[in-house]
């Protein structure tokens, strides 16, 4: 048994006591190659699970009520019953166990109740997907316990709703979905309308996933995703008027941008641009990453920063500043933001024998930037949710 999962138990017991079967359950984060703001406008996005995870000690109990505890957030426990109708409450971080829980039953899943410690080495608000992270292995442990399993995919849409409810965060099925059908080795090409996905190849022979945090979240975060959103809907709504089978920004062309200028605001047209080249950037840097073409595949990911910064403006002067200093380093292929912006990560495509020169790179002109130690660690892609024990 290796060591974290001796800690994680002996903290278990010192929370909620010995006795009885504990499982482990394991959830990884995400992060996207490229494929920003797409999701939510039944696009295309390429993302991967990466080796930062979030680990859960759970086991049954038989009363129906459910306790969890987090080694991250707080040492208190919060409490609820899947007995009675559950309710959005605080902490806010247990809103995802609680919405989870309700989709659940919502669906017809039969739950028993639950004792669960979280440990989570991901870094929080650095937009690589912990909230999904926690959903799914909160799924997990809920099935688990009762014997069940279910279809990737339909969890997947379960946590989204989760999120979307409880959390009241209108995400995408993007991170969701990553979370819970990722195999090892490869990233996903996923189409967010069909649902339909393809696994792209990320040999670590040949490519590593370096991923730098700024270690800075500005607070437009959540104000200004939900103004993205209306603005790509203000664009569908124009677009409707002279195409009616448009259904969302996925089925605008660049063309129909190009002949909207003038006649669209000029900051609704720059949202739809971005969002229609990044579909387009998305599936040829998918393509491209099966072909081996990393050259490419690099070229497309500088693209889509200089579009999320100019044209969706949702970078900050420390992602791109990064994702600068990425492409000053031999053997980087390719740097970016990633995750829904104005501070987190960025994600960057190097060779193997890069990653030292790059890390080390960045540690040292960023702090001599901006004065701060910026959180970097390389990758590769990992399978998504288990059952560890």
């Amino acid at each position: 048994m290796s060591a974290p999962y001796v800690d994680l138990k002996e903290q278990f017991i010192r929370i909620f006591g010995s006795g009885g079967r504990l499982h482990i359950i394991r959830a990884p984060g995400r992060v996207n190659l490229i494929g920003e703001h797409t999701d939510y406008n039944d696009g295309f996005v390429c993302p991967m699970a990466i080796e930062p995870q979030v680990l859960v000690a759970c086991r049954a109990r038989e009363d129906g009520k459910v306790r969890l505890a987090s080694t991250v957030f707080s040492d208190s426990i919060v409490e609820f019953s899947v007995q009675e109708k559950i309710r959005r409450g605080e902490p806010a971080w247990a809103n995802y166990g609680r919405g989870v829980a309700a989709e659940l039953l919502g669906a017809g899943i039969p739950l028993c109740g639950m004792e669960a410690l979280y440990t989570n080495n991901l870094p929080v608000g650095g937009g690589l997907s912990s909230s999904a992270a926690i959903e799914v292995s909160t799924a997990f442990c809920f099935l688990t316990l009762v014997g069940q399993t279910m279809d990737p995919m339909r969890l997947a849409l379960i946590c989204q709703r989760a999120e979307h409810e409880f959390s009241q965060v209108p995400c995408g099925i993007m991170d969701q979905m990553i979370v819970s059908t990722a195999q090892a080795g490869k990233a996903t090409l996923f189409d967010c309308r069909a649902l339909t996905k393809q696994y792209v190849s990320i040999d670590p022979k040949d490519l590593r996933v370096v991923i730098c945090n700024s270690m800075v979240k500005h607070e437009l975060t959540g104000s200004a995703y939900a103004e993205r959103r209306r603005q790509c809907e203000d664009g569908v709504a124009f677009f409707q008027k002279e195409y009616p089978s448009i259904r969302a920004l996925r089925d605008v062309t660049c063309r129909q941008i190009e002949s909207a200028a003038g006649k669209l605001d000029e900051v609704i047209l720059r949202r739809c641009r971005h969002i229609v080249g990044e579909n387009a950037r998305c599936v040829e840097a998918g393509q491209a990453l099966d072909q081996q073409r990393y050259e490419r595949v690099g070229e497309l990911m500088v693209q889509s920063h200089q579009s999320l910064r100019d044209d969706y403006q949702v970078s900050c002067p420390e992602l791109d500043f990064l994702a600068a200093e990425a492409m000053n380093v031999r053997g980087v292929y390719g740097a970016r933001m990633t995750g829904g912006g104005f501070g987190g990560c960025i994600v960057a495509l190097c060779q193997p024998r890069s990653v030292e020169m790059l890390t080390g790179h960045l540690r040292e002109t960023y702090k001599q930037k901006y004065g701060i130690e910026p959180g970097i660690f390389a990758t590769t892609a990992t399978a998504g949710a288990s059952v560890l024990e």
